[in-house]
C-alpha cells in the first residue's frame, strides 16, 4: 500500500505510535477528509476549518460533549437583563494562553481578549479586520453586525453585550466556532512584526491543544496543553493526518496507521461494523444535503421552473445509491430531529411529465441548459457528490433539461458557489448549535443572500424572511415554532433548493480509542478521548 508521507513520515509515525509501550507518549492519529483553508474559524465556514482549530481555541460558552447543553466555557457564569438586551459574561480567571515561535504570552486571558475576538469581526477599522481577506461569511450571514449595539469591557474579568433587540440563540450562538477567543497580546506582537496574517495561520489559543505545525495538505500536529484549565488531556500528541480518499483512509485504519477516520463509504460499513478490530459509531446526522437553484439567474428566477426540476429528479432513487441505508430523503431544509420540524409538509412528487407541463407554462417547453456544480470531496451529507450529479443529470435529460456538471478545487467550489457563479450547485449543512436558526436565517435568510453569503440560492424573500427574523426576537418556544412551521410552508412553495437528504453519520476507530464521542454538530473533538495501551 502507497503511504502518504507526512513530515518524517506519518506511516511508520503513526505505527510506532499504535505499537508504543505504555511508557511512552500517546498519539492520536485522526485521519482527515480534508485540508484546511486556514486555522482560524472566524473566517470559514467548512467543518474541515473548524476541526483543526477546535483543538487550540475556546469560547465563553461551549457545548457539552456530545451533546447541545450550552455550558461555561472561558466565562464561567453570565446574566441576561430583563428585557433580553444586555448579557453580563464573567470571565474565568487563571487562563493560560498557548506560546509560540512567534510569541510568548506575559498575560493570561482576560477581556481585552473577548473584545479584540469579535470587534476584528466587527469594526471596519479594526487593525486585524481586513486581515486575510476580512470576509467574516458566518458573523454575517448570522446578522450579527446589526445585532450588536456594544461591548463593553467593565474589569478585565467582565464583559458586557447590549444588543439592538432580542435574539433568542444569542448564547448559543457563542458556542460555535465563529465565536472563538483570540489572544490581544499576540495580535499586537504581529502587528509590530508586520506579520498579522499568522494569527490565522499560526494559531495561539487556550485550549486543551497546541499547535505544533502543518504540512500542507498532508498532516497537522499538536501537543498537549500541560496548563490547560480544564485539566490536561489524556494524550500528548494529535495529529491530523489528511486523507481525501475514503477507501485510503479506511486502508490506513485497518493497517494501524491512524485511529479514527470519518465517513466511510456507505456501502462498506455494514463489512467494518463485522471486524473485531474496529468500532463503528453512527448517529443520525443535524444536517441537509441540498441542490441550491441560483434565484438570481435565469432561468432560476422563475418558481416554476424551481419547482419542474423538483419534479424531474428521482429523489428515492438517489439516496438510496448515494447514501446506500445511511440517509433518508429531506422534504424540509431542517432535519426531522429539530424542534419545529413541519411533518405536514408534503415533498414534490417524482413526476417528469407534469415537470415537463410546468416548464412548457415558463416558456420552456424544449427544456433548456444548466450547470450543475458538484463537489469535488466527500462530506457528512454527501457522500458522493459526482454520483449524484450524474444521476440528477440523466433525470433532467428526459425533460429537455442539459445540464453540464461543473467541478472545482473544494476551497474554489465553495468561494464561488456562495459568490453566486453558478446557477445550480450542491451543497449541504451540518448545525452549529441546535437551534432552527441555524439553518432557516443562516441559509436562507436575506442577511446571508449576500455575494459571499451562506444562502447560496441568493434567494431573499421578505414573507419568509420576516417569519424567521421574528422567530429571532422570542424566547417563546411555542411562538418560534409555530413561525418556524410557516417559513417551511413558504420555502417548499418557493422551491430554492431541491432538498435530497438527511444522512447518517458513522465514524470509525480502533478498538484501542475510548472515551470519543460523536458531535452532533458534526466537529470532531479530542479532549477527553484516549488510548488503553
Amino acid at each position: 500500500m502507497k503511504r502518504i508521507l507526512l513530515g518524517a513520515g506519518l506511516g511508520m509515525a503513526a505505527a510506532l505510535a499504535l505499537a508504543a509501550p505504555a511508557q511512552a507518549a500517546k498519539t492520536l492519529v485522526f485521519c482527515s477528509e480534508g485540508s484546511p483553508e486556514n486555522f482560524n474559524p472566524q473566517i470559514n465556514t467548512t467543518s474541515t476549518s473548524f476541526d483543526v482549530a477546535l483543538p487550540v481555541y475556546n469560547n465563553l460558552v461551549q457545548f457539552e460533549y456530545g451533546g447541545t447543553k450550552v455550558m461555561p466555557g472561558l466565562a464561567e457564569s453570565w446574566t441576561v437583563s430583563s428585557d433580553g438586551l444586555v448579557y453580563t459574561f464573567k470571565l474565568r480567571q487563571g487562563v493560560k494562553w498557548h506560546s509560540s515561535n512567534d510569541f510568548k504570552p506575559t498575560r493570561d486571558f482576560n477581556a481585552d481578549d473577548v473584545l479584540f475576538s469579535f470587534n476584528r469581526m466587527w469594526k471596519e477599522d479594526h487593525p486585524f479586520h481586513k486581515v486575510s481577506g476580512g470576509g467574516y461569511d458566518y458573523f454575517k450571514d448570522m446578522g450579527m453586525p446589526d445585532l450588536l449595539k456594544s461591548i463593553e469591557k467593565v474589569d478585565d474579568h467582565t464583559v458586557v453585550f447590549t444588543l439592538n433587540k432580542v435574539e433568542a440563540p444569542f448564547v448559543a450562538n457563542l458556542g460555535m466556532p465563529f465565536a472563538a477567543i483570540l489572544s490581544a497580546e499576540y495580535g499586537d506582537a504581529l502587528l509590530k512584526k508586520k506579520t498579522p496574517e499568522r494569527i490565522d495561520q499560526v494559531p495561539v489559543g487556550t485550549g486543551p491543544f497546541q499547535f505544533v505545525t502543518y504540512q500542507k495538505d498532508a498532516v497537522v500536529r499538536y501537543k498537549t496543553n500541560e496548563a490547560y484549565w480544564g485539566g490536561k488531556a489524556p494524550i500528548d500528541n494529535l495529529v491530523f493526518a489528511i486523507t481525501t480518499d475514503p477507501a485510503v483512509r479506511q486502508a490506513k485504519l485497518k493497517a494501524g496507521e491512524c485511529h479514527i477516520v470519518p465517513f466511510p463509504n456507505p456501502a462498506d460499513v455494514e463489512a467494518l461494523k463485522k471486524d473485531p478490530t474496529l468500532t463503528v459509531m453512527e448517529q443520525e446526522g443535524l444536517n441537509i444535503g441540498y441542490l441550491a437553484f441560483n434565484v438570481t439567474k435565469k432561468p432560476m428566477d422563475d418558481a416554476r421552473v424551481r419547482r419542474a426540476l423538483n419534479m424531474a429528479v428521482d429523489k428515492k432513487a438517489i439516496v438510496d445509491a448515494v447514501y446506500q441505508g445511511a440517509g433518508v430523503p429531506a422534504k424540509n431544509p431542517i432535519p426531522p430531529t429539530m424542534w419545529s420540524y413541519n411533518d405536514a409538509i408534503e415533498d414534490y412528487p417524482y413526476d417528469p411529465e407534469k415537470a415537463k407541463k410546468l416548464l412548457a407554462e415558463a416558456g420552456h417547453p424544449n427544456g433548456f441548459e444548466t450547470d450543475l456544480w458538484a463537489m469535488p470531496v466527500q462530506r457528512s451529507y454527501n457522500p458522493n457528490a459526482k454520483r449524484m450529479a450524474e444521476m440528477m443529470q440523466a433525470d433532467l435529460a428526459k425533460i429537455g433539461v442539459k445540464a453540464k456538471i461543473v467541478q472545482y478545487e473544494w476551497g474554489e467550489y465553495r468561494k464561488r458557489l456562495q459568490g453566486g457563479d453558478h446557477q445550480a450547485g450542491l451543497f449541504g449543512w451540518v448545525g452549529d448549535n441546535g437551534d432552527p436558526d441555524n439553518f432557516l436565517h443562516t441559509l436562507l435568510g436575506c442577511d446571508a443572500a449576500r455575494a459571499g453569503g451562506s444562502n447560496v440560492a441568493k434567494w431573499c424573500n421578505k414573507e419568509y424572511d420576516d417569519l424567521v427574523v421574528q422567530a429571532k426576537r422570542t424566547n417563546d418556544i411555542g411562538a418560534r415554532t409555530k413561525l418556524y412551521e410557516q417559513a417551511q410552508v413558504i420555502f417548499k412553495e418557493e422551491a430554492p433548493w431541491l432538498t435530497i437528504a438527511h444522512s447518517v453519520v458513522h465514524m470509525v476507530m480502533s478498538k484501542n480509542v475510548v472515551g470519543y464521542k460523536m458531535d452532533p454538530f458534526g466537529i470532531h473533538r479530542f479532549y477527553g478521548v484516549d488510548l488503553k495501551q
